[in-house]
This record gives C-alpha cells, structure tokens and sequence, in this order.
C-alpha cells in the first residue's frame, strides 16, 4: 500500500506538535536525526519495510500510537 510511510510520519508529527510550529519543526528535525527525512515522502511513495520498522520503534519512543 503506497503512501503508508508518509502516513506514519504526519500522524507522528501531529500527535507530538499539536500544531506548535516550533514542534513540527523540532519533531522533523527528530526524524531526520533517526535518518528519515519527512520531505522525501509523498502519498505516492514505495513503502520501505525498514523505514516502517524505524517508524514504529520512533513513534514507541515517543508514546505515539501509530
């Protein structure tokens, strides 16, 4: 299912930034620290099972449900 990648990442940052720029920008920098860079996905993007795997281990850290 393309675009499951990109799906995490908004809800990721949804959740963390409740719609505080400063925290959408310091939860896409988080991601780019962990070597996923949120810009990179689109709703048409292959889905990566080792991207995913990184996804779901970030959201635990963060106490975010995916």
């Amino acid at each position: 299912m393309p675009g499951q990648i990109k799906t995490m990442i908004d809800k990721i940052i949804t959740v963390r930034a409740h719609g505080n720029p400063t925290l959408i920008i310091t939860t896409k920098t988080k991601l780019m620290l962990k070597g996923i860079d949120p810009d990179k996905f689109g709703a048409g993007s292959e889905d990566d099972p080792g991207i995913i795997d990184k996804l779901r281990k970030l959201a635990q850290e963060l106490s975010v449900a995916l």
